[in-house]
């Protein structure tokens, strides 16, 4: 309703993105689309992967440009990438306010910080704990570019409206007792990364000869798109879980760039062993943790969590909201025997029902409202007031611009039904086919 929409009348944002995938996952959408859903600005989409980027924007009137995660993301391909900021350079001569919204700020932060100079990004909304922030834009000017703390995701309300629709036509009895998915061992993530297949393994030991539904699986093929992920979570009592991040730096993608040689030439290889072929003593120095949306789709679907023990942005609180599990997984066996109680579990998912869900504290409407807040409607870390231009607003170019944007999705619809295919096929096939097609459908999204 507009009564529930942001004050932004009149505002013009550019929001940048880069992705070949169709349909985005919802986690995708909700997070780029949230700026046109909850602001009263005028919003103009445009997709760098299947579409030029008219140089005609800089001299548009926008308020406020947005640089989105999946445009930065790309800065794992360093060529590609340094490609983009050539063609992007032209922005930083506009007179509107340029705000980015990185993730994953444990790799190739070098090129990171060289789009925040090059593009003169003002505002930086990081999802990395602030005590991580000298160690990764350690070439940024603070005095010129303010960085604010976010999450990497937020709920959205018809998201959590599709989660009740599809309650609706499930048993009430959930036939999991406890569920879990990831995939792929990322050594260059270090032993952050390592321990969201490791809890997988450990429990499964400890689970041994109990009589307990288990759904766990670290296998590619075995993942969830789309309703279904819901579904999966509407059938589990409980799922597993540790916190996003890494505890590992790479600012230029070397130690990521070992790990790859190293594994392909031994395949078989544990995490000690690459450690220290890649990266001997750097592990552990950089607590990159945060909360991630799979958390906070959890107690949408009022599904307990076992998480392993963490800060989770001082939201998720052990005891009240989730079941705690030892870093070292060594309670493991005592969960397994102690932690199963029905009315113990419903107790603990209404709580962080009504303290997360029904809040609304952690809402996209909320995230929209501290980006315009602090890039809008406040000063600069200089102190020069926020820029907004005085130029007019032309309606013809700016519906010149969107045409181009929706006829920009083709491309990816092209894309993404090829790649769906793979993925069938993937899930369908012998698992040895199923990782050839996962590299094959990577390669197709160009990623």
């Amino acid at each position: 309703m507009q009564s529930n929409r942001l004050k932004g009348r009149g505002r013009k944002i550019l929001v940048l993105y880069r992705t070949l995938e169709y349909p985005l996952r919802a986690t995708i959408a909700d997070h780029l689309f949230s700026f046109r859903r909850w602001s009263d600005a005028d919003c103009i989409y445009v997709n760098v992967a299947s579409q030029p980027v008219p140089h005609v924007l800089a001299r548009m009137p926008f308020d406020l440009i947005v640089f989105h995660t999946t445009l930065l993301s790309s800065r794992v391909r360093n060529n590609r990438f340094q490609r983009l900021m050539s063609q992007l350079e032209f922005l930083s001569e506009s007179r509107a306010v340029r705000i980015a919204l990185p993730q994953d700020e444990h790799v190739f932060t070098t090129n990171l910080c060289e789009f925040i100079e090059r593009l003169a990004v003002d505002n930086v909304l990081s999802v990395a704990p602030k005590i991580t922030w000298p160690a990764i834009y350690d070439t940024v000017d603070r005095s010129k570019v303010a960085i604010h703390q976010v999450l990497t995701g937020y709920l959205e309300p018809r998201t959590l409206r599709r989660i009740e629709q599809l309650a609706s036509t499930k048993p009430k009895d959930r036939a999991i007792d406890v569920g879990y998915r990831a995939h792929g061992v990322r050594h260059n993530l270090g032993y952050h990364g390592q321990l969201k297949i490791e809890i997988a393994r450990a429990f499964l030991a400890a689970a041994q000869g109990q009589d307990l539904r288990t759904d766990i699986s670290t296998q590619f093929e075995d993942t969830f798109l789309g309703d279904s992920w819901y579904q999966f979570l509407l059938r589990c009592r409980y799922v597993l879980g540790i916190e996003g991040g890494a505890s590992l730096h790479d600012p230029t993608g070397e130690i990521s760039r070992c790990v790859q040689r190293y594994v392909a030439e031994h395949p078989h290889a544990l995490f000690d062993e690459v450690e220290a072929a890649c990266f001997p003593g750097s592990d552990g120095a950089f607590p990159l943790v945060a909360l991630s949306p799979r958390h906070l789709e959890a107690v949408a679907t009022r599904t307990g969590q076992l998480l392993v023990s963490g800060d989770y942005n001082g939201i998720l609180e052990p005891g009240t909201h989730y079941v705690p599990i030892d870093k070292d997984l060594g309670n493991l066996g005592e969960l397994v025997r102690n932690s199963m109680d029905e009315s113990d579990r419903l107790r603990m998912v209404e709580r962080a029902y009504d303290d997360i869900v029904v809040s609304g504290r952690y809402t996209y409407q909320r995230f929209v409202d501290l980006v315009l807040r602090t890039s809008l409607q406040t000063q600069h870390v200089t102190g020069c007031p926020a820029r907004a231009s005085t130029e007019p607003w032309n309606p013809l170019r700016a519906a010149g611009v969107r045409c181009a944007g929706w006829i920009g999705w083709l491309f990816p619809l092209v894309i993404g039904v090829g790649a769906r295919a793979l993925h069938v096929l993937a899930r369908r096939g012998p698992r040895s086919l199923g990782r050839f097609l996962r590299r094959v459908e990577k390669r197709v999204r160009g990623k």
